[in-house]
This record gives C-alpha cells, structure tokens and sequence, in this order.
C-alpha cells in the first residue's frame, strides 16, 4: 500500500470494516492489477483479522453483564477479571 494507508491496530472497528469493504470492491471489480490485487487481498485479511479481534473483545465484555433480579442489568464486570 501507500504512504497514506492508515495503521489498522489504530483503526476503529467502523473504519476497519470500510477500508474492508472497500478493499473487498476493488478486487471484485477486476480492474485491478495482478500484484496490487495480492497486496489487496493481505491488506484484507489483516483488516478482516482486525474486525473479527474487535467483535470478540466486544462480545466477551458483554457476556461480562451480571444480570440483576427480573433479568435487568445490575452491573458490569471489567473484562479480564474473575
């Protein structure tokens, strides 16, 4: 890519998931030369890596709720604690 391509760890998951769509685009088009379709596809996988790591992080903190009598949300419990 160019000097331009934003750090994916710096992206936030919306972002991500555009730069992957766009990616996702561009290839399917066809329009795209041989070497800059693999760079494309790598670019892909990390952003898809990326997105994937950001929903797994987002689930776990969820499944953190603690339910309350009547099923109501009492509280959180920070991810990564017991």
């Amino acid at each position: 890519m160019d000097a331009n391509t934003p750090d994916i760890a710096a992206m936030s998951f919306e972002d991500a998931l555009r730069a992957l769509e766009d990616v996702v685009r561009r290839l399917e088009s066809g329009e795209v030369p041989l070497d800059e379709s693999i760079a494309l596809y790598e670019r892909g996988e990390d952003l898809r890596r990326h997105c994937q790591a950001r929903l797994d992080a987002a689930q776990a903190r969820i499944e953190k709720i603690v339910a309350g009598p009547g099923g109501q949300a009492a509280g959180t419990v920070p991810f990564g604690t017991e």
